[in-house]
């Protein structure tokens, strides 16, 4: 076996970084950023939305079961409010986990 494949790549890897930029980070194309924050302002926004009636009908469910004496509706009810608990605490956690997964998205 040669020590010249070695050298040869030791060689490259020291001095690829120095011509090729290995970091590249995304950046949104001027302009778009203004455009980007309002789609995002209006899925926070419709996210509430849905987090709200999801707990509203979850709770009618709860209500109309007793009401008419539907233990199915009833634990339906419930089920649905835990869900709703459930997946609003997710949206606040998982976008910490995915970035402490991802880093800084820069490849």
């Amino acid at each position: 076996m040669s020590i010249f494949p070695a050298a040869v790549s030791h060689l490259v890897g020291a001095v690829v970084p120095w011509v090729i930029p290995l970091e590249v980070c995304p950046k949104a194309p001027p302009g778009a950023q203004k455009y980007a924050d309002d789609v995002m302002g209006y899925v926070l926004w419709g996210v509430g939305i849905v987090f709200f009636l999801g707990l509203v009908i979850a709770i009618a469910a709860l209500v109309a079961g007793r009401i008419v004496n539907m233990p199915h509706a009833t634990k339906m009810g419930i089920v649905g409010i835990v869900m709703v608990i459930v997946a609003a605490i997710a949206y606040v956690v998982a976008p910490g986990i995915v970035d402490g997964i991802l880093g800084n998205g820069c490849i």
